[in-house]
């Protein structure tokens, strides 16, 4: 049985700066910011949440299918992907329109600015939900119309999902979040995400955490809470050999989180391994360039 992946394929290109953006930021001209930031380092990548979450969850060795929609340009990514044997069927491309393509810039304190263009991915929506042989399923960020029509599509077939709502967060109001909540199985929110949904919907982590399995909230390099039936507990980080980029944490913690719910584990056996897979992404460059260690993942 596979694990569905909805959400975005996008290419990524980093760019570092040696300096702070504190530090080119005056508060008293922030009405009329004009910004020009030297970045002595730049990378491209593989990278999208379904691109990255599915890069996690095949290292772990569980069968992800990414439900995404990718551009012209696509074809370096999709030969890419099925190298790693991550299959590509409900990949559609779209031949008239880019794939994603997503600029983040990363400060000296690992602070991120990140600018994105939807390309093909804003037809997401096209491409419906295939519920046979899938188990499992995460819907994250993506076209506004495709994360709605996924989760409608994975409810009304009976499909346990994740519901991850990123950096698409800003896109849905009070109501329309509040919808995803009653179909989803779990949330997963980063600190900042987790205090804008509360805001939105009116209710605490606490009164979220009753709505649905389990919420869960990564907090970087302090770990993350794991919420289950209004009771709070805290998962210690994994702390990495070495802080070298950011970049695609987030997606691996979910895609450990996948696997492990796919194994039938707890949430807190899934968040150790999260919070496992986060320390070994965040010391390496880029989204999809990390191995793991199976004796290491053994014995989480």
């Amino acid at each position: 049985m596979s694990i569905l992946i909805s959400g975005s394929i996008a290419f990524d290109n980093i760019l570092s700066l040696s300096s702070r953006f504190a530090d080119h930021i005056l508060p008293e001209q922030i009405d009329k910011l004009s910004l020009s930031l030297h970045a002595p380092h730049m990378r491209s990548d593989f990278g999208g949440c379904a691109g990255n979450i599915a890069y996690a969850v095949r290292q772990l060795g569980s069968t992800p299918v990414p439900l995404a929609t990718v551009g012209k340009d696509s074809a370096p990514y999709l030969q890419r992907l099925q190298a790693l044997g991550i299959s590509t069927d409900h990949v559609a491309v779209l031949p008239d329109c880019y794939t994603a393509q997503c600029t983040i810039f990363t400060d000296a304190q690992q602070n991120q600015i990140t600018a994105f263009h939807p390309g093909a991915m804003g037809l997401a929506h096209q491409s419906a939900v295939p519920v046979d042989g899938i188990q499992l399923a995460i819907v994250s960020p993506n076209g506004k119309e495709a994360m709605q029509t996924h989760a409608d599509q994975l409810h009304a077939a009976g499909v346990d999902f994740v519901f991850d709502p990123g950096q698409a967060m800003p896109l849905f109001d009070g109501a329309e979040l509040r919808r995803f909540i009653d179909m989803a199985s779990w949330l997963t929110l980063n600190d900042y995400e987790a205090h804008m949904l509360t805001e939105r919907v009116g209710m605490d982590r606490a009164a979220l955490s009753r709505e649905v399995r389990g919420l869960v909230v990564t907090l970087g390099e302090q770990g993350c809470e794991v919420w289950q039936g209004g009771q709070r507990d805290i998962v210690p980080a994994v702390p990495p050999q070495q802080a070298v980029d950011p970049t695609g944490c987030g997606d691996a913690w979910r895609g450990a989180l996948l696997h492990g719910l796919h194994q039938g584990w707890d949430l807190l056996r899934c968040a150790r391994l999260g919070n496992y897979l986060g320390s070994v992404k965040v010391a390496h460059r880029g989204p999809q360039n990390y191995q793991l260690d199976p004796e290491a993942v053994a014995r989480y």
